[in-house]
């Protein structure tokens, strides 16, 4: 019998990943999420991502902006057993006094997900692409029930040690994966 995998991408972080290690190369989310699966079969692909910020008043570059995200996120959603769950983003102001936004909710949609799917039976292995320690209790949840949680992620500093070392398998995105799921 072969296991039923759920792939989890972190869009913030699978975006930035690709924007610092592989020069914002555009990727096939449906064939990266099968060839992360390998021989599994994959249940579902969910993809966590946030809106751009707009102002109460929208400039027309936020409108764009806004307008480029929700054909983005409608193209994800066509596509065969994909979700896509959506945060907000938040603006703060760093110590300089400069505007910084910050996704919120992703990260808790994406755990509550996990052990859901995990606590209910519905997957056998989960393959996390994300490097945020805030998901270590998710997946300890996750293995308590014995599915093998997989973590696929970027070298350096992409990724939280501690996330690592509660993952059952640690597999690094290299460039041959990215260039077999690439657009073109």
């Amino acid at each position: 019998m072969t296991d039923k995998a759920a792939v989890f991408i972190d869009l913030g972080y699978f975006s930035k990943s690709l924007k610092d290690e592989f020069d914002s190369v555009r990727v096939d989310l449906l064939k990266f999420s099968n060839k992360i699966c390998g021989d599994c079969e994959r249940f579902r692909t969910y993809v966590y991502d946030c809106d751009p910020f707009q102002d109460p008043s929208p400039s027309v570059e936020q409108k764009m902006r806004k307008a480029n995200a929700d054909r983005f996120h409608h193209i994800l959603k066509m596509l065969p057993r994909f979700e896509v769950r959506l945060g907000r983003l938040a603006r703060r102001m760093d110590a300089q006094g400069a505007p910084k936004y910050e996704q919120k909710g992703t990260d808790t949609q994406l755990s509550v997900d996990l052990v859901e799917l995990c606590y209910k039976g519905i997957i056998d292995r989960a393959m996390l692409v994300t490097g945020d320690s805030d998901f270590v209790p998710a997946v300890v949840a996750a293995k308590n029930v014995g599915v093998i949680v997989e973590i696929h992620y970027y070298g350096g500093t992409h990724v939280s040690d501690e996330l690592l070392e509660v993952c059952d398998g640690r597999f690094i995105i290299n460039k041959e994966i990215i260039e077999s799921c690439s657009m073109g």
